[in-house]
């Protein structure tokens, strides 16, 4: 954790409070920010990364994910006055720049709008590029809060506009800070006021360095779907199994489908399932498309509550697994692990999931996994073996009696 002071902007004063370097180097931003008489004037904690496609000079697509700021500055940010709106600009990387703008009318306040901006020009982020500049892209996001209320979002929230895919999580914010003081009641955003509170569920931890505990039993296959609109757009099934190692202690967490609450999104590029308990703050699959003709798991971001009253939270925006076509689902009955970092595994049991392009709320036709492919195909090889090795026996029984036979006439 790294925590500094950066230089005052004339009028104001700006403190980011802590910056969090996140398992896959996605941060964590605390951000207060006071007015000249030292009050605070808004609050922000945040998290958020972003996926960019763009064109190469060989004209194939390109995508690159930025979760790491690199060095920040917050030039332009601002408590607002009479004529504009409070604003938070975070500057980062070469090039990059993101703005959040805040406006009220009682008796709310809103996030209004989101500006993103990257520069092509940058060869390190933006490799062998066709086109070089500034592109900026923008949302109207209109987030009504009422005034006095602090909004939280635990909730992985998306914007896609153009080429660019926009993932934020971890949300708490408060602009037209009254009196200085943040406020203590939180406004829910609608995608956690959906999540389910459900029963705990039962951890198995040994105090191990090492070694990784296994129960005894399997965990239980459980269905989960996204709905959009009146349409499902996105269909799972499996059993879950987290293995995590925190401070040297081992825990395994079987996922019970009964008591596990579920939600999420489904974009053109992106779909994310969201699985909550009061054990598990959130678990989330975001799954993407690339070259526009497959889909894959490209992202896992998890918070959980530890036995030991500690939490644990990761995230991994980079990952390549379940590998499909799209218009298919893809499968894998036998026992897979999604390695998220070195210390958070997922076993999966029973697998089928097919986040894109469902019709009629059922599965399309499977791409299977390796796993299950090399048995399927033993089988029919096992079969010719054993077919081959019978005609092979009755040729020799039938030449050995047939001999037998010559050799009794001639004795004749």
């Amino acid at each position: 954790m790294v925590c500094f002071r950066l230089t005052p902007v004339p009028g104001l004063e700006l403190v980011l409070l802590c910056l969090v370097l996140g398992a896959a180097r996605s941060y964590a931003l605390e951000l207060n920010l006071t007015n000249s008489e030292k009050a605070t004037c808004l609050y922000a904690k945040w998290q958020m990364n972003f996926t960019i496609q763009y064109e190469t000079t060989n004209k194939t697509n390109k995508t690159v994910t930025i979760s790491d700021l690199g060095s920040v500055t917050y030039n332009g940010s601002s408590c607002g006055d009479d004529h504009n709106g409070p604003k938070i600009a975070v500057q980062f990387r070469s090039g990059f720049s993101w703005i959040v703008n805040f406006t009220k009318k009682a008796p709310n306040y809103f996030i209004d709008s989101i500006l993103f901006s990257y520069n092509t020009s940058d060869n390190t982020a933006f490799p062998d590029a066709k086109d070089k500049g500034i592109v900026t892209v923008g949302d109207s996001v209109a987030v009504r809060i009422p005034l006095n209320d602090i909004f939280r979002c635990n909730s992985l929230l998306t914007y896609e506009n153009d080429d660019v895919v926009q993932h934020y999580w971890s949300i708490l914010v408060q602009a037209f800070v009254q009196n200085g003081t943040v406020s203590r009641k939180e406004f829910l955003c609608e995608e956690d006021k959906s999540s389910t509170t459900v029963a705990p569920i039962i951890h198995t931890t040994v105090p191990s360095p090492t070694t990784t505990p296994t129960p005894k039993e399997k965990p239980e296959v459980g269905n989960y779907s996204v709905s959009k609109g009146n349409s499902t757009c996105l269909l799972a099934t499996m059993g879950l199994q987290l293995n995590i190692t925190q401070d040297k202690v081992a825990s395994v967490i079987n996922i019970n489908p009964n008591t596990t609450g579920f939600t999420g999104s489904c974009q053109p590029k992106t779909a994310q399932l969201r699985l909550n308990n009061s054990v598990i703050k959130y678990l989330d699959f975001v799954f993407a498309v690339k070259n526009e003709n497959r889909f894959y798991l490209k992202e896992v971001n998890a918070s959980i509550d530890l036995a030991n009253g500690s939490v644990f939270s990761i995230a991994n925006t980079s990952l390549s697994y379940w590998d499909a076509p799209l218009g298919s689902s893809y499968m894998c009955n036998k026992e897979q692990t999604v390695s998220v970092s070195g210390t958070f595994q997922i076993n999966t049991f029973g697998l089928r999931v097919q986040p894109f392009n469902v019709k009629e709320g059922v599965y399309s036709t499977a791409e299977e996994c390796s796993a299950d492919s090399d048995l399927n195909f033993l089988i029919p090889v096992a079969v010719g073996v054993a077919l081959g090795f019978l005609i092979i026996v009755v040729f020799i029984s039938y030449m050995i009696g047939r001999r037998k036979s010559r050799t009794g006439y001639q004795s004749v």
